[in-house]
């Protein structure tokens, strides 16, 4: 058989979305499987299912890649662990970079209860370290330039990430005061959320509204890989920010990849009006075109993991991004996406039909 690729984004069906994304391609008659994150720890049994049935009843998985540590990324991976003979977890943990971090938190002296306070502050990665260390997994450090058989780590650098954990509204110091001032934050809260009410204006093609406000540290934690399979470009973003997504599109050159062209690109975050920008999106995918390319002239894929029930994701905006720059849009919603080139055929899948263009999007 000649090189293949098959990549199976799950549908983690939630009140939240979430990403569940399953790979396996062939490269020089060598196969290999590659599972990053697993959704909620109950999309754990689907996602090993998944990889059962269709990846020809694996006892193996080469690579799984916990892409940063939120419960809707992390969660489901612990069954994965459990259930496969696992090559390699690739995981970032804070902890392991107390005795750097120490003297930048003010409430603490003891590297030790650093270490501790962030293992209880992340709990889905610290299960994941427990269960790896139990099996003897061995697990490395997905930091820029890192290699995870065909992928590379184009972000985050080691010293961005540990910017993060102390930037964290989830660190030491943070969560002291906020404990402090409970009752406070939970009454803007609730303000907040009484107040949320999106409203929807008309756009001409081109134009692009997003968001001012910037997503979480965590989600800017976020592994980005890319991979050059079967002549394809392929990004994987997880819940990646503006910064991530910059700070890889820098690193790019490094490893010869000219942009803009991304052929597989999964929108980040849900496809969040948080995490890209008009700027971003013109480095990574290319300029808005003239007009909308005819169906099946699609430049890209923009693939979307985002639940019927979550109202939030994914944007118009972001939508109408993606198709301004020539992408066809997929979203899982209720089933699993696949992407491929010349991979084993499965009885019963067809083909997607696209998201169509928005006429409308968020007002700013």
């Amino acid at each position: 058989m000649s090189d293949f690729f098959e990549i199976d984004f799950l549908d983690v069906e939630s009140d939240k979305s979430g990403d569940a994304i399953a790979l396996r391609y062939e490269v020089g008659g060598q196969t290999r499987i590659h599972v990053v994150d697993g959704g909620f720890q109950d999309t754990g049994e689907s996602l090993v299912a998944h990889v059962r049935k269709y990846y020809g009843a694996p006892k193996r998985i080469d690579h799984v890649v916990a892409s940063h540590p939120d419960g809707d990324h992390a969660g489901g991976l612990r069954k994965v662990l459990e259930e496969f003979e696992i090559g390699a977890l690739w995981m970032l943990r804070p902890w392991l970079y107390a005795g750097e971090l120490v003297k930048r938190f003010e409430d603490f002296v003891s590297v030790e209860n650093l270490k501790k306070r962030l293992k209880e502050i992340y709990p889905n990665i610290a299960a994941l370290e427990e269960i790896a260390l139990a099996k003897n997994i061995p697990i490395y450090e997905p930091f820029q330039g890192a290699a995870i058989g065909a992928f590379r780590v184009l972000a985050p650098t080691k010293v961005r990430y540990l910017d993060l954990v102390v930037a964290s509204e989830n660190t030491p110091k943070a969560v002291a005061e906020a404990q402090k001032t409970a009752g406070a934050v939970l009454a803007a809260l609730l303000e907040r959320a009484a107040a949320k009410v999106v409203a929807f204006v008309k756009a001409a093609w081109g134009a692009e509204a997003f968001s001012p406000d910037e997503t979480s540290a965590e989600n800017e934690m976020s592994v980005i890989q890319f991979a050059l399979l079967s002549g394809k470009r392929i990004l994987l973003t997880a819940d990646a920010g503006r910064g991530a997504l910059g700070e890889a599109a820098d690193y790019a050159p490094a490893i010869g990849l000219t942009l803009p062209g991304i052929d597989r690109f999964q929108v980040p975050h849900h496809g969040s009006r948080r995490n890209v920008s008009t700027e971003l999106l013109d480095r990574w995918l290319g300029p808005r075109l003239p007009e909308q390319p005819a169906k099946g002239q699609e430049l890209f894929s923009a693939l979307i993991s985002s639940a019927k029930k979550d109202e939030d994701h994914p944007r118009k905006a972001v939508v109408r991004a993606m198709i301004h720059r020539g992408g066809s849009v997929a979203t899982t919603e209720g089933k699993t996406v696949r992407t491929s080139v010349n991979a084993p055929p499965r009885d019963g899948w067809v083909a997607l039909t696209p998201l169509p263009y928005p006429e409308e999007q968020e007002e700013d």
